[in-house]
């Protein structure tokens, strides 16, 4: 880290939804937060549903989004560090990240060290016990073949379908999954539990869930969840010294 400058996390923007006039408005309140951080960011995490959908074909990708991939490129060149990780929304990205915004872009959970600190850091989809109707679907999305069926749907017809499925499918939206199940039944957090058994972390930070939670997952490991910018608006900040939930 740079002394003096912070590490920003937010995750489920979800922008598309739940119609292109709603989402603009959003849209504009997180590029304001953008603005606001610029000048004591040293790394910004992403940590996946920035769109409500998106898929890149080999010459195409979703219309619009202009002023959020554009103040992401004009972080991204003031010397702003930017990782994204792939939610279930917007897990079919095939290097337009990086060959446009060099911004570079993962997976799966992925494990980071800043101030002495060891972060485990993803989305969250997937994760953890339970889930299976989505883990079943998540492998049907992921599976090569798959995406390459898709790819012969002409965008007009694959983006305007993903689109319909996106909000309407409660196994993609998560719409009944946005309930506190209590710090030892939410399945993140076993997760974090488990992990915390194989290593020590002392952070873990993940999106997916829409709620901001800070969850105590032993007496030096924290698990925090960045919420949405739907209904929370909220995002955590770590100083070098703590990680912070904040609201905007």
């Amino acid at each position: 880290m740079i002394t003096n400058k912070k590490i920003y996390f937010a995750s489920d923007q979800h922008f598309g939804a739940p119609t292109v006039e709603q989402s603009k408005i959003r849209e504009q309140k997180f590029i304001n937060w953008l603005d606001s951080i610029k000048n004591d960011a040293d790394i910004i995490f992403l940590l996946g549903d920035l769109f409500d959908f998106w898929f890149e074909y080999k010459t195409a990708v979703p219309k619009g989004y202009v002023r959020i991939l554009g103040k992401l490129a004009e972080l991204r060149d003031s010397g702003i560090q930017i990782h994204f990780f792939v939610g279930n929304h917007d897990l079919w990205m095939n290097g337009y990240f990086e060959k446009e915004l060099n911004i570079p872009v993962y997976h799966s959970p992925k494990e980071f060290i800043f101030a002495n600190k060891t972060f485990l850091i993803g989305h969250g989809d997937g994760l953890g016990p339970g889930d299976k109707g989505y883990k079943r679907m998540k492998k049907v999305f992921t599976n090569p073949f798959s995406k390459w069926l898709y790819r012969w749907l002409h965008p007009d017809l694959g983006i305007k379908l993903a689109q319909h499925l996106s909000v309407k499918n409660k196994l993609i939206s998560g719409e009944e999954d946005v309930k506190f199940l209590g710090e030892e039944n939410e399945w993140l957090a076993q997760y974090c539990r488990k992990k915390l058994t194989e290593k020590h972390y002392d952070y873990f930070v993940f999106g997916h869930r829409h709620m901001p939670l800070e969850i105590d997952i032993s007496e030096n490991a924290k698990y925090i969840n960045t919420g949405d910018w739907i209904t929370h608006f909220t995002y955590g900040v770590f100083d070098g010294t703590e990680l912070l939930l904040k609201s905007y």
